[in-house]
């Protein structure tokens, strides 16, 4: 029999998918969640699946976690405090989550060496003005006293501790960072823009962009993420890597607003939000976000191509 993948935060958005993929290739699953911004919804399809385990929790609160994933092929670790409202106004929350459940996850799998996926972000990339931002690139994040910031640091840290425990104890980790990640079953709830304007286009509402609306945005079908995610754990190569996972075809915010306008026929308008307004004095925006894919190409022979106008409309599900 098949040992199980472990996929801490399997009920979130992109967790859901990925469970999916791996129950279909015939691979078990055990899913570690709290809920705190998963839902047991997005996995409705596979709910009765025979070889689907489900743990309602937190990591750091399972009490045979080091067994659990000694048993496993390997794990992969998605659960983490997403969304930028979120992060701003639950900073204790986000780091805490961030850490502690890295912090045990790793020690969980570090003797019995399980293989590691990491999930990170493209926040780590912080304040860079690179047209580009590769994975080897200098990173500059803002201040303390920004509570926005507080996120890119806690994840960085994360990459940090994982490479850490691959250089000491010899764990096999590899460490992916998103770069916004979109498609079905994502919801605005936590500050995502594209569902966010999605939602606001079908009720006839204005599409809030904040800021000037001229900084710019990669946007990843969550189906090209996953196959990513699935390539990488079959190379060797990526071992004690850190890889860009995303679509490099850039737009601005106000640009996309305009664009999924047209693409739903809405009769909604666009309205600039000051960031002052829409999060607090003194918040810090990236300007421009796009990835370097070259490393991801190079070690799995795929990146993502799929062109926006396909995405939104997966995404809306038109």
């Amino acid at each position: 029999m098949k040992k199980p993948v472990v996929i801490t935060g399997g009920a979130g958005f992109i967790g859901s998918h990925l469970v999916e993929r791996i129950l279909a290739s015939g691979q078990p699953v055990c899913v570690i969640d709290d809920l705190s911004t998963g839902s047991l919804t997005n996995l409705h399809a596979v709910r009765g699946h025979p070889g689907l385990t489900l743990r309602h929790g937190k990591v750091s609160a399972q009490p045979d976690l080091t067994e659990l994933v000694a048993g496993a092929d390997s794990v992969v670790h998605l659960a983490a405090a997403v969304g930028v409202e979120l992060v701003i106004h639950s900073p204790i929350q986000t780091m805490e989550t961030n850490l502690r459940e890295t912090e045990a996850i790793l020690a969980a799998a570090a003797p019995a060496r399980i293989p590691v996926l990491l999930a990170s972000t493209s926040e780590v990339y912080g304040k860079s003005q690179k047209p580009r931002f590769s994975e080897s690139d200098d990173l500059l994040i803002g201040p303390p006293h920004l509570g926005r910031w507080s996120y890119a640091c806690s994840k960085l840290m994360d990459e940090f501790l994982a490479l850490a425990y691959q250089r000491e104890h010899g764990l096999p980790v590899t460490v992916v960072r998103f770069f916004n990640t979109v498609g079905p079953r994502q919801t605005g709830r936590h500050g995502m823009v594209l569902p966010r304007f999605i939602a606001a286009a079908r009720s006839g509402e204005p599409l809030r962009v904040y800021g000037d609306g001229e900084q710019t945005r990669c946007f990843c079908l969550v189906d090209d993420a996953i196959e990513a995610l699935i390539r990488l754990r079959a190379t060797p190569a990526a071992i004690g890597q850190v890889i860009n996972v995303g679509n490099d075809e850039a737009i601005t915010v106000l640009e996309l607003a305009r664009l999924v306008i047209r693409i739903l026929g809405s009769q909604s308008t666009v309205e600039l939000i000051p960031y002052d307004q829409a999060y607090s004095a003194g918040f810090e925006d990236m300007r421009h976000r796009r990835p370097a894919l070259d490393r991801l190409e190079e070690l799995t022979g795929f990146r993502p191509r799929r062109r926006l106008e396909e995405i939104i409309r997966a995404t809306a599900g038109i």
